[in-house]
């Protein structure tokens, strides 16, 4: 999936325009890349659309070791991030680990969900 395939698909799956559907993809994709080691962020970024894998391996995302932050401050970083209420932030949220998880296939995105806290599987099935 290319990356407005990407945007197109938050959008059908919240109800937030594509420009939200965007920074929350963007947010999402930047804070989970805080989170992981260096080496999983590169592997991840294999499967990501270029414009999208640049921003996921910046450098000053690297690590490393794997920094987990707990969902809810997550969801709280990508509202600040991105202006969005918390619900919708929550939402999307959701909906990009769900559109990853289509993108990267079930093997990838079990190793990006064993850096993480449990609670990012919740999140990541929930219904949208």
């Amino acid at each position: 999936m290319d990356q407005k395939g990407i945007f197109r698909s938050i959008a059908e799956r919240t109800g937030l325009s594509r420009e939200e559907s965007a920074d929350v993809t963007r947010a999402v994709l930047e804070g989970l890349a805080a989170q992981l080691s260096e080496g999983e962020v590169r592997h991840l970024a294999v499967d990501l659309p270029a414009p999208l894998a640049a921003e996921f391996q910046s450098p000053n995302r690297r690590r490393p070791e794997a920094h987990p932050v707990a969902a809810l401050d997550f969801i709280r970083q990508v509202s600040d991030r991105t202006g969005l209420k918390a619900v919708d932030a929550r939402t999307g949220t959701s909906a990009v680990l769900r559109t990853l998880r289509e993108t990267l296939g079930e093997e990838d995105y079990r190793h990006l969900l064993g850096q993480l806290p449990d609670e990012y599987a919740t999140l990541g099935q929930a219904v949208v």
